[in-house]
């Protein structure tokens, strides 16, 4: 087991590590120069002599990439071109508003959609279970946008329930935190937790006939009390998966629910980093959401072992 450790923490670092050289070259190859862009019409070429050297953009790009990745490793992601602040901050900010928007989105989708696959898949050939099943196809049609869009209208316009934008820390004030957080966890929500239900129904059905729910069933036990005492940890591995897949895309679609919403996030940081071509900035927030999306990689990976031991017998 800490050898598997060992080796799955060691296979996260490398891919970080490449993961950095690829977003420095792609962001390289990118047309415009960016001292040009921070003094645009002013530009001469002495001003953009003075710049290059300043940004750093004169140096070799061996040079340039060992400078921002060794200044990574102690935390400091360079300063904003379009605002001259230091984007470390910045970025930790934002990321802590994206990561409670992601988080509880998921921890909804999961609440919601596993008790409704378990239910579709043991009440499959009935009324409810095709409902429920013909739901999830049709949550999963529609984009969290298109979600996001139709929830404003429908309890912030017309009911005027809940606020249909802003962001408030929940230090501030919790209750008006809770009330502006419903909306866009619900709108990513609702199309994770269609996803997650298709899979936990296909892996309930595949289980449903094996030998260890037929002797849990033998021995005395209700379908539900089998399935929720044997079946799941069998039925788990699969949704792990998907879920661990989910909660990196519910990283990018959080990028437009935060714009929809004005929710200052680290999505809405890279659109407008982008929009003023700022390089840094946008070198911080991808690499920071590819780390995190590495990070979920590895804890899926992690739990493989942990849930079922077949895994941890077949790798040995």
């Amino acid at each position: 087991m800490i050898r598997q450790l060992v080796r799955i923490v060691a296979r996260f670092v490398g891919t970080v590590f490449v993961s950095s050289i690829l977003i420095f070259l792609a962001l390289r190859v990118v047309p415009g120069d960016p001292a040009e862009i921070a003094l645009g019409v002013n530009a001469t070429p002495e001003l953009l002599a003075k710049k290059r050297a300043e940004l750093g953009t004169d140096r070799p790009l061996i040079v340039q990439y060992w400078d921002w990745f060794s200044s990574l490793i102690t935390g400091d992601f360079g300063v904003s071109m379009s605002s001259s602040q230091n984007i470390s901050p910045i970025i930790a900010d934002r990321f802590q508003v994206s990561l409670i928007l992601v988080v509880t989105a998921l921890i909804l989708a999961v609440a919601i959609a596993v008790p409704l696959g378990m239910w579709a898949a043991l009440r499959a050939r009935h009324v409810d279970g095709i409902l429920i099943t013909a739901g999830s196809q049709v949550g999963i049609a529609i984009p969290s946008f298109l979600a996001a869009i139709l929830l404003v209208t429908v309890f912030a316009v017309h009911l005027g329930w809940l606020p249909a934008n802003g962001w408030i820390p929940p230090g501030w004030d919790f209750g008006s935190f809770l009330s502006r957080l419903i909306l866009p966890v619900l709108s990513l929500a609702a199309v994770q937790a269609a996803i997650i239900t298709r899979y936990v129904r296909n892996s309930v059905l595949d289980i449903l006939h094996d030998d260890f729910l037929r002797t849990a069933r033998a021995k005395g036990q209700t379908r539900w009390q089998a399935l929720l005492s044997d079946g799941l940890r069998n039925a788990a591995l699969p949704v792990i998966t998907v879920t661990g897949v989910q909660l990196a895309g519910l990283v990018v679609g959080a990028v437009v629910i935060e714009r929809v919403f004005s929710i200052p996030g680290l999505g809405a940081f890279l659109l407008d980093s982008v929009s003023n071509r700022d390089l840094p900035a946008v070198q911080a927030a991808v690499l920071v959401l590819v780390v995190f999306t590495l990070a979920i990689n590895t804890l899926v990976d992690l739990s493989y072992a942990i849930i079922d031991p077949r895994v941890r017998r077949v790798r040995a």
